[in-house]
């Protein structure tokens, strides 16, 4: 039997593998409903659906429609819950609305229930049963006052099936099906798709592979053969295999695009090795067995197409590995889970194969072949670009989604990279990052930071909560303050680093950089029995940076603020306001001074409804300072010369706060927080430091990239770029501390680390400005 999660009681009686990853259930389907959004669910008699406020102190709206459009809240064990008319909840925001009214015409005649409320705590539930067949759509709203007061949350949807069965339920269609059909366990089909047209290929059970194969027809009809080749594929993109996003497409043989990759749940395939063949098999002692070659052969054969013993194929689903010291090629279980799914879009007309492959020999259909599902939706569907992010291993999806200044950010490029759970640019079409950079440096830039992650933590016991989290005094920080700090681990590690805001009495900002934050805030609030609540504010409230030496000027021209809020000369470094868009009646924003660039700057949070506005206001009073939006690739840059870290590269997982360079934002001299123990003894025998390097030549060295001296490895760059400021590549590194001091000559290797060394001397960081006079102007 495999387990969901590891089991905390009687351990012998469970298996020593778990899947904490997987959600195997056939009768129960989890989604979860974020701050914000509304989400539908098609209910039949005897359903059961329970809601779970996973932040608690916030309420969530119900109503249901029957199959005719009309109200079905009669046929839902929810009468006694609250009732209110859905088109007068000014606490939804009007897109949803406008979305839903699109969907049921009779919107003003609908009634809905509200279910918890401010005092819910969290991980409460709600049991809901449908006495019939309907939809249920369920409504996260936003309180008006919640750039202020405070919102956000979470609500965990788990939907039970009365009528069980043993298949697992597909996902929703994304747009109209003009082609649906069942690969059986160890088969292949073939089936004709027009330009246009898009794919989906959907693991049914999880944990099975299926290779993919696209003909175009044009080259058939005269009389060749030009279909996906994954050698033209990788040299195209740059990577081992397309991915939603600029790099999206499948070449042929003759560099023509025949398929671009629209979605991807799973973001882990193969294109090195072939479809499994029956020599393949014959060798490893299994003459006869079913092969996917020879399968895919038998399915193209009736148009034409020239069998083969080996395939080349896309090979979905196939965890692959190539080990970066042997170049072994080695392969596991796959990473898709029931439901996961890939999306292309022809671009030509194709002849397509998908097979569902029958290797039951080894790990990689997790022992035990299944089905394939393959969907063609019609060239209307308009399927957005989009990949699962997935805060947590045993979270379920969220598709990547548009920011709310995608409006006017996508009119000026088409450079966008994943940021959580977001498209944002990575430069501009106009200008590219060094032009963005120098805009940054003289001028002043707008950037869409909207992947933010931010809690809000409210309640009678927030700052005992905050003050056992955090890395520094939270007792210290006034109202309309605030400060830079850490989330540790109990070894001392760096969890999560942030800003913290005091927003008023019990009630604070945290804007962050992981959703790990909000896992172990609520750990900390669990063991210590502390009365508060941390809510996630997800996507709902958008930013904006506008850093560089003319941005105070800027903000003056469209900033208004009551008398109860600091002015904006007033607002000092880590200070912030509560304005409005030029007067009393503009929308309301929260303006913080500060930044990642090491610039003067500040931070605008706002409602997603209010985040046009803002853009095009700062835009037209920017057009007197030569405002330029910039990218993340330019903010990349500054916030090196800034000596500014991130996770992943400065605080990977295994580095504490001291080895991370950010020493600065602990205080030892708070009596407890998470963390402090490990961190007292490290920093009396710290054994690596973060330093900055000046290197030698134009070449940049990549993370990872080994630093010595002499023969002896003693440290690694953790971030390097070419400063256009310093005219000079710079770089920080995590070296030992006998080679920390200022001026030691080091060496980084470059190719085998040992034939090329790139020569580097150590220096202070930041890189400019090194007593942050420009922040604190």
């Amino acid at each position: 039997m495999t387990y969901i999660f590891r089991p905390e009681e009687n351990v012998d009686d469970f298996d020593k593998v778990y899947y904490p990853g997987f959600n195997f259930s056939k009768e129960t389907q989890i989604k979860e409903l974020h701050y914000r959004e509304v989400c539908s669910l098609e209910l039949s008699e005897g359903d059961l659906i329970k809601l779970t406020n996973s932040d608690g102190g916030s309420s969530v709206l119900l109503f249901a429609v029957g199959e005719e459009g009309e109200d079905a809240g009669s046929l839902l064990s929810t009468q006694t819950l609250p009732a209110v008319k859905l088109d007068e909840q000014v606490s939804i925001s009007a897109e949803y609305l406008s979305f839903l009214a699109s969907k049921h015409s009779h919107l003003q005649n609908i009634c809905c229930r509200s279910v918890f409320d401010k005092a819910t705590l969290a991980q409460e539930n709600y049991l809901i049963r449908s006495q019939g067949k309907l939809t249920l759509w369920l409504a996260f709203p936003v309180p008006v006052d919640a750039i202020e007061q405070g919102g956000g949350g979470t609500v965990h949807i788990e939907h039970t099936r009365k009528n069980q069965t043993d298949e697992y339920p597909l996902p929703k269609p994304l747009g109209e099906i003009v082609q649906e059909f069942r690969v059986a366990s160890g088969t292949a089909q073939a089936y004709q798709v027009k330009a246009g047209e898009y794919i989906q290929v959907i693991d049914i059970e999880g944990r099975q592979c299926s290779d993919f194969m696209a003909m175009s027809q044009a080259a058939l009809k005269q009389g060749k053969e030009r279909y996906i080749d994954s050698t033209v594929t990788r040299t195209m993109v740059g990577r081992a295999y397309p991915a939603p996003g600029l790099y999206d497409k499948f070449f042929d043989q003759d560099m023509q695009p025949l398929l671009a990759v629209v979605q991807d749940t799973v973001g882990r395939h193969d294109t090195f090795a072939l479809a499994c063949t029956a020599r393949g098999y014959e060798e490893r002692g299994f003459p006869g067995h079913l092969n996917c070659s020879d399968n895919i052969s038998r399915a193209y054969e009736p148009y034409g197409i020239q069998p083969r013993q080996a395939w080349p194929a896309i090979n979905f689903f196939f965890n692959s590995t190539i080990d970066p010291h042997t170049n072994h090629l080695s392969s596991n279980e796959a990473w898709s889970r029931p439901g996961d799914y890939v999306v292309m879009k022809a671009l030509q007309d194709l002849v397509c194969v998908s097979t569902a492959c029958p290797d039951d020999i080894d790990a990689i259909n997790g022992w035990n072949p299944t089905d394939l599902q393959v969907r063609v939706y019609s060239k209307d569907s308009n399927i957005p670009k989009a990949i699962a992010h997935r805060p947590f291993t045993e979270s379920e999806y969220n598709m990547t989604i548009e920011s709310a200044f995608h409006p006017r950010t996508s009119a000026l490029t088409q450079s966008f990279s994943v940021a959580r759970d977001l498209w944002l640019p990575t430069h501009y079409e106009a200008t590219s990052a060094i032009e963005e950079y120098w805009a940054c440096s003289q001028r002043v830039t707008i950037q869409d930071m909207s992947s933010l992650r931010k809690y809000d933590i409210m309640g009678p016991d927030a700052e005992t909560l905050l003050q056992l989290a955090m890395t520094r005094d939270v007792s210290k920080l006034s109202t309309n303050r605030g400060f830079y700090s850490l989330m540790c681990s109990e070894t001392g590690t760096v969890i999560d680093d942030g800003t913290l805001f005091h927003m008023g009495p019990h009630l604070y900002r945290w804007c962050c950089g992981s959703e790990e934050s909000g896992r172990q805030l609520k750990s900390i609030a669990e063991e210590n029995n502390l009365k508060v609540w941390i809510k996630s504010l997800w996507s709902a409230m958008p930013n904006l940076a506008i850093q560089g030496p003319k941005s105070r000027e800027l903000l003056a021209k469209l900033l208004f603020v009551q008398p109860t809020q600091p002015l904006l000369e007033n607002v000092k470094w880590f200070g912030f306001t509560i304005g409005r868009l030029y007067d009393r009646n503009g929308p309301l924003f929260m303006l913080t001074r500060s930044g990642f660039t090491g610039e003067l700057g500040y931070e605008i949070f706002c409602d997603k409804e209010a985040a046009l506005p803002i853009w095009d206001a700062i835009m037209k009073e920017g057009e007197a300072f030569g405002i330029t939006p910039m990218g993340g690739e330019a903010l990349n840059i500054k916030r090196i010369e800034a000596g500014l870290m991130v996770a992943a590269n400065e605080f990977p997982p295994t580095v504490d706060a001291f080895e991370a360079g950010l020493g600065f934002a602990v205080d030892l001299k708070k009596k407890h927080f998470v963390g402090r123990e490990a961190l007292v003894r490290h920093s009396e025998a710290p054994k690596v430091q973060l330093v900055g390097l000046h290197l030698e030549g134009s070449e940049v060295p990549h993370h990872g990239a080994p630093i010595f001296y002499g023969r002896n490895q003693v440290g690694v760059i953790t971030s390097a770029v070419r400063s256009p400021e310093l005219d000079k590549v710079i770089a920080l590194a995590r070296v030992a501390v006998e080679y920390k001091e200022l001026g030691t000559a080091l060496e980084v290797g470059c190719l085998d680390g040992h034939m090329k060394r790139q020569v580097a001397s150590v220096c202070s960081i930041p890189f400019i400005d090194p007593k942050r006079e420009r922040a604190r102007a």
